[in-house]
């Protein structure tokens, strides 16, 4: 499994980013891909998944209402929307898949850098 993302950039707040997940070489048994973030001196942490399968979704409740987790199904690529963007979005975003067990993410992608800044 390889995992590719982009999108990621300088946006001040108040603004909007899209961030792209490429995902190649995923088994049919793909449990889910998720974005997880980590701000500078932080402990990674979870922001939203989508179910590969189901299209259910689930958002922390730091971004709930301004991120919104999709899928472009011909691409095998899932994104994430973001808007009404904080200072406290500032960080590192990886996308992970959920391939061997049910919520554990085995395959991480190498992450892109969001900064909210005026």
């Amino acid at each position: 499994v390889q995992l590719v993302e982009s999108g990621g950039g300088l946006v001040q707040p108040g603004g909007s980013l899209r961030l792209s997940c490429v995902a190649s070489g995923l088994p049919s048994n793909v449990y889910g891909i998720a974005w997880f973030r980590q701000a500078p001196g932080a402990e990674r942490e979870f922001v939203a998944v989508l179910g590969w399968n189901t299209g259910n979704t689930l958002y922390d409740d730091s971004v709930k209402g301004r991120f919104t987790i999709s899928r472009d199904n011909n691409e095998n690529t899932v994104y994430l929307q973001m808007n009404r963007l904080k200072p406290d979005d500032t960080a590192v975003y990886y996308c992970a898949a959920s391939v061997i067990r049910a919520g554990a993410y085995d395959s991480w992608g190498q992450g892109t850098q969001v900064t909210v800044s005026s």
